[in-house]
């Protein structure tokens, strides 16, 4: 199993401390390093940045929204990156939410696997340096009737292949990931559930394309906080606040992907209750109501020798690249506890 590091969101005043983490994961020797974008910083550029400053690791889109960009424009933002990186860019992408793409991109919500398989097609398809057509629901390429022709993609990758990702959580959306990506990009993972959770689906998905679960890279991200394994409750109200967005906040109250994961995993009354403080604004009440198991079981908390322990279950989970999300309130706190990460994967034997 290889580590990576997600660095989520920049532009909250912390850019250069992101930066270091990278280049530490890099010099550790970490695989990839991932980065997001919502309706702030964007993925693409701050890749850029990293690639720049790096000299090993992968650099991936956690995700490319596919509701910010038309797919020929992704086909040439993954060539030009991977073409700057000497063949470091992996292509993560993903829907986003309706909050997001209808009050940020003016982009409807609708059929999102229909219009996932498309865009998967014709970046594909683009990426290849063929002459771009296509026609499907949702594009068309080139518009009939106009003074549009097909062309091709005149950036020349690093690599004939890029690896391609998607961001999954519901059933249906992760059989397809398991049918036409290389990869899934998964949140909230909980080794005691990931095969009821995700596997299954991504197995079926596998089959349905005729291949098996064989080269496709299974990449959930862990926030990762390093202590004692006294303090691991301490450690886990932690990420309390960062729990309650997504399971109580993001998405509308019938279209919450992460609370219906929470839902999966068992705690149906939980995650009704933590959505229902958040979006009436009790924000503080829909932490507190956040079981310490769901926690507990989605991060990976304590010593070296406990994180180690669950490393080695989420490897023996299918887990394939496991990519950390260090906490800590300085820069030295994170950078100590990437460092444990990569201890902890050596004591596991999975290094």
């Amino acid at each position: 199993m290889q580590l990576g590091i997600n660095l989520g969101y920049w532009g909250a005043g912390m850019d250069a401390d992101n930066l270091a983490v990278a280049q530490e994961a890099d010099r550790l020797g970490y695989a990839v390093c991932w980065a997001a974008e919502a309706y702030g910083s964007d993925a693409a550029t701050v890749l850029s940045w990293v690639a720049a400053q790096t000299e090993r690791i992968d650099v991936g889109s956690a995700i490319f929204q596919i509701p910010a960009r038309q797919p020929a424009m992704t086909a040439m933002t993954a060539a030009t990156l991977d073409s700057l990186s000497g063949g470091r860019f992996r292509l993560g992408l993903g829907v986003s939410g309706p909050q997001v793409s209808e009050g940020w991109y003016g982009v409807k919500f609708d059929k999102p696997l229909a219009r996932t398989r498309e865009y998967v097609e014709i970046v594909r398809k683009a990426m290849t340096r063929e002459r771009l057509s296509y026609e499907g629901e949702h594009w068309t390429l080139p518009l009939p009737g106009g003074p549009g022709k097909p062309l091709k993609l005149t950036v020349h990758p690093e690599r004939e292949h890029i690896p391609l990702y998607i961001a999954a959580i519901g059933p249906k959306n992760l059989e397809q990931t398991g049918e036409i990506a290389d990869g899934a990009l998964l949140i909230f993972p909980s080794a005691d559930h990931l095969e009821d959770t995700a596997i299954t689906y991504l197995r079926a998905g596998r089959e349905k394309a005729g291949k098996t679960m064989e080269g496709f890279d299974v990449c959930p991200t862990l926030p990762l906080a390093v202590g004692e394994d006294k303090d691991v409750t301490a450690l886990a109200d932690m990420f309390r606040p960062y729990t309650a967005l997504y399971v109580g906040g993001m998405g509308s109250p019938k279209q919450n992907f992460y609370n219906q994961l929470a839902q999966r995993m068992g705690y149906e009354k939980e995650a009704a209750e933590i959505q229902g403080k958040y979006l009436s604004g009790d924000k503080t009440g829909a932490a507190a109501a956040i079981p310490h198991t769901l926690i507990d079981q989605t991060t990976l908390l304590g010593s070296v020798d406990r994180i180690a322990d669950r490393m080695q279950a989420y490897a023996a989970a299918g887990v394939t690249t496991l990519s950390l999300a260090p906490a800590g309130f300085t820069l030295d706190d994170r950078i100590a506890s990437l460092r444990a990460g990569f201890e902890a994967l050596e004591r596991a034997g999975l290094a």
